[in-house]
């Protein structure tokens, strides 16, 4: 009898274990489930109201960039480069040439023909020159300064043809009177630029050129 009461409150106290166990898992699930609910309605009140906000801002549409008329400096197609490079002795000046869009480039020089013979010869006379590119005047190592204008197609024909006709009437060399700077410069007085004096080193002619016309990088030709 004794064995039974004490199965019968075993049974007991274990069926009402499991039932509050069962309420607690029950309650757990139902508070999991009002928590997420909660959490979904707070993430589509956020979306809501990011939507919202988003559609009341003025749309903005994207454009093509576009140029103003007139904005910056318009360069022209083609350009004098006047240019002085290292040399054996004072340096060398002469220019570059040509159109813009094109990678020839044609030069122009006043040097001594020949060897340093003909170099020496020419500090006490006249002699015979030449009036293309020498040695080094292609090669960007060798530059000390350069001052590049541009110009217009109608100016750059009638400088370009001054050119070939300084060159064609330049027979001869002398580091006093005849040479490479006085060459150039006669380019630059052509095209109405202000002219340094030929006597200067070609690296400080070429960079006085520049400064004696404030950079200026366009050149219009008078009528």
């Amino acid at each position: 009898m004794r064995l039974c009461l004490l199965a019968g409150f075993t049974l007991a106290v274990l069926l009402q274990c499991k039932i509050q166990s069962a309420s607690a898992q029950e309650i757990d699930t139902r508070a999991g489930s009002e928590r997420f609910s909660s959490l979904k309605r707070e993430i589509h009140k956020r979306t809501a109201d990011a939507n919202a906000l988003v559609s009341s801002e003025p749309r903005i549409e994207s454009k093509p960039a576009t140029r103003k008329p007139g904005s910056g400096s318009a360069k022209g197609p083609y350009y004098v480069d006047f240019r002085a490079r290292t040399a054996a002795s004072w340096g060398h000046a002469f220019v570059w040439f040509g159109k813009t869009s094109e990678r020839q480039v044609e030069v122009a020089g006043l040097t001594p023909a020949g060897d340093t013979l003909a170099y020496v010869l020419g500090h006490l006379m006249w002699v015979p020159s030449e009036t293309g590119a020498s040695y080094g005047d292609l090669d960007p190592q060798y530059l000390t300064a350069n001052y590049r204008v541009y110009l217009n197609e109608s100016d750059a024909k009638r400088v370009f043809a001054y050119i070939k006709k300084l060159q064609a009437n330049s027979p001869v060399w002398n580091a006093e009177s005849s040479n490479c700077t006085s060459f150039i410069g006669s380019i630059a007085d052509f095209m109405g630029l202000k002219v340094p004096f030929r006597w200067e080193r070609p690296e400080d002619y070429v960079n006085s050129l520049k400064a004696m016309n404030g950079g200026r990088q366009i050149v219009h030709l008078s009528p």
